[in-house]
């Protein structure tokens, strides 16, 4: 045998007990838009051309760019279209951009734990020092936001051994990390069970602008293919989820938005009959399913 992760039992496609979203919707959609913050001259950060020496002003600036200028492009473009938005929050946030994240406070968004900041990977701590950044963002959240967070997606989702266990710890009900399925599973944990959410690796800006050098147009049109998929497989029964990965010093450049509007538009059109919501309704719809439904609903509390 393999070595294997032992925190979820294969369960195929093919089989699954049929469920529904509220009103009877077979998809349900939620844009995860990620808020992060970067280190000046030192750790990690997407580039948009290859960096020279530290300090790389021209990756900081780009990144920079989001805070600034992309993420209020990006929340225009929600109000107008009255979508709701799970927001992937690196903790630095509030003493960087406060403002920025009190606007999406203010229209009712899921705020969601991400981190401190995406110049680091939690994957390579020790345990305790894990344990301590995972407290520190939670309690940030918790203190701004008036409540702890639900969910949890790592920067640059990365994970170590025992990261299930110490979200589930730390009082997580659902983690984005793990993106292998295109509905939530329950996982083990040593604290109980957690909800994995199927969180886009595909339908990223990141990988498809960043890592694949795909043009704005194409990943409009990668959104929109796999939103009319989605709508052609559920017809089996079985309930999807649709994640959207966004980065607003990506996606909010003003020759993508212009895409994603022509993507988002269309989606829009069909509020009727799919559910467009946030993770964390998704999460409250799971959890409140008869045992035996989901994948792994049988795993211990």
């Amino acid at each position: 045998m393999l070595p294997t992760h032992g925190r979820y039992d294969y369960a195929g496609w093919s089989g699954r007990t049929p469920y529904a979203w509220p009103g009877g919707a077979a998809l349900a959609v939620y844009l995860g838009v990620n808020l992060e913050h970067f280190a000046f001259a030192e750790g990690l950060g997407a580039e948009l051309a290859a960096g020279g020496p530290q300090p790389d002003v021209l990756n900081f600036a780009w990144r920079d760019y989001g805070n600034r200028v992309g993420a209020w492009r990006l929340l225009d473009l929600l109000d107008e279209l009255r979508l709701p938005a799970t927001v992937l929050l690196n903790s630095a946030m509030y003493d960087y951009a406060p403002e920025l994240v009190a606007a999406h406070r203010a229209r009712g968004d899921e705020i969601a734990g991400h981190g401190r900041t995406n110049s680091e990977r939690q994957s390579i701590l020790p345990e305790a020092e894990e344990a301590a950044l995972i407290a520190e963002s939670t309690e940030a959240i918790r203190r701004h936001e008036g409540q702890a967070p639900r969910g949890w997606l790592s920067p640059w989702i990365a994970e170590s051994r025992t990261t299930p266990d110490l979200l589930a710890e730390a009082g997580y009900a659902y983690s984005m990390n793990w993106c292998a399925d295109d509905a939530p599973i329950w996982m083990r944990t040593r604290a109980g069970k957690l909800l994995a959410m199927p969180y886009p690796q595909e339908v990223n800006d990141i990988p498809a602008i960043v890592g694949r050098k795909d043009g704005a147009a194409a990943f409009a049109d990668m959104i929109l293919d796999d939103f009319h998929e989605r709508l052609h497989q559920v017809r089996d029964g079985l309930p999807q989820v649709m994640g959207i990965a966004l980065h607003p010093y990506i996606i909010g450049q003003p020759h993508r938005m212009r895409q994603l509007r022509r993507a988002l538009g269309e989606i829009a059109q069909h509020r009727d009959t799919i559910w467009i919501t946030t993770a964390g309704a998704i999460f409250e719809h799971v959890a409140a399913l008869p045992p035996g439904v989901v994948p792994g609903s049988e795993y211990p509390a």
